[in-house]
């Protein structure tokens, strides 16, 4: 077995973010060697791997050469060279999760039709090429209003998603290819994470159930374990093991559904990497899905995904109408409220709706932790100078 511990073995992350740097906590708990490649000078991964490089993550030699250095490769965003993964895997370097499940995930369109291919429950949906198909389209009935109207690539934290409920709106969408889904009377929003090791071990964490910001299509508040029905749980997390049994893949699966009015579950979309619906089990599971992402793709046993307490996460974003170098007010203040820890990302300049933190809540009375997370997103703001 490899020695990953206080050694030369060296893990390799594509993408400088949040996720990495939370994702470097647990590599710093085991003393494993890591590089960075970000494209950011300021990325928040740069003050905690070993040896952080600056470069673009969608050019090939750069990431060619960046993988290059390591013995296992990982990414905490999906936008990287797949081409350069490749390459990378016929050399012998091992990348987790595959370049094959990255192709399948990268791309929305490619994403619903895996999702029909393997029979998968998803909403009802159309693929269209251009702003220009998509409109002909919309002419044509081929697709009806309201509809959830999502750019195949490149959308994230709200972006390149959008309800479109009148021909006005449509018109003024962006030029990109695009998918055009039914939209989903439901209940609620929940996800569920399924981790995976080459050694095909697999564990999912607890239903945790998203409340969503009207206007920024961002999630709020992540409370776990979802206050839903025990059937209705056990029937997310079966579908969220189907989906992770078609992909096949190693690390950690976020798999996002819908609970209909009927209480079906739809799958909505995937994620490949650690996700903000897993954020709370840093304080509240008895294995945070960072460390479980590391053990899973260095092939290690997995750890326990169940929860200790009750836990609630809450999202900090940069407040509307604030851009520039970030204030964070009020945190003293919310330092006091009970089983209160925030997570502060290292971005050192704000702007609406940025992804700046996030704060979670532990209490063994789920309802008293929801509260607390109403005072703490009532209290803490994250503004400019």
């Amino acid at each position: 077995m490899t020695n990953f511990f206080s050694s030369d073995f060296t893990l390799g992350i594509l993408g400088g973010g949040q996720l990495g740097k939370m994702l470097l906590y647990e590599t710093r708990k085991f003393d494993i060697r890591t590089l960075v490649l970000d494209p950011s000078a300021e990325a928040p991964c740069r003050i905690a791997c070993n040896e952080f490089n600056r470069g673009d993550l969608m050019d090939y030699e750069t990431v060619l050469n960046f993988g290059r250095k390591a013995d296992v490769l990982t990414f905490e965003i999906e936008s990287v060279n797949v081409e350069a993964l490749e390459t990378l895997e016929s050399e012998g370097i091992k990348v987790y999760p595959s370049s094959t499940t990255l192709k399948r995930i990268q791309d929305k369109g490619v994403q619903k039709d895996f999702f029909s291919s393997h029979e998968i429950p998803t909403a009802a949906y159309q693929k269209y090429p251009s702003k220009k198909a998509f409109l002909e389209g919309l002419q044509k009935g081929e697709i009806s209003l309201p509809l959830v109207w999502k750019s195949t690539t490149g959308g994230y934290d709200g972006k390149g998603v959008a309800v479109i409920r009148d021909t006005n709106t449509a018109e003024n969408l962006p030029e990109t290819p695009c998918i055009a889904e039914a939209l989903i009377r439901f209940k609620n929003e929940l996800a569920v994470i399924v981790t995976r090791n080459p050694s095909g071990e697999v564990k999912t964490y607890p239903v945790v159930e998203m409340e969503f910001h009207p206007e920024a299509n961002q999630v709020e508040y992540v409370i776990c374990p979802a206050r839903i029905d025990a059937s209705v749980a056990e029937k997310a997390r079966k579908v969220a093991e189907k989906v992770s049994e078609a992909y096949q893949h190693v690390g950690l699966l976020a798999v996002e559904m819908f609970q209909t009015e009927d209480d079906e579950i739809l799958v909505n979309e995937v994620a490949p990497r650690p996700h903000n619906s897993g954020h709370y089990s840093i304080e509240a599971a008895f294995t945070n899905q960072f460390e479980q992402h590391l053990r899973a793709i260095l092939d290690l046993p997995l750890g326990e995904t169940e929860s200790k307490a009750g836990g609630v996460m809450v999202n900090l974003v940069g407040e509307e109408g604030y851009t520039g170098s970030v204030v964070y007010e009020n945190i003293s203040e919310i330092l006091k409220l009970k089983g209160v820890t925030p997570h502060i990302y290292g971005k050192k300049i704000t702007r609406p709706f940025r992804k700046m933190g996030h704060v979670t809540i532990v209490n063994a009375d789920l309802a008293e932790a929801r509260k607390i997370a109403e005072e703490v997103k009532k209290t803490i703001r994250v503004i400019s100078e």
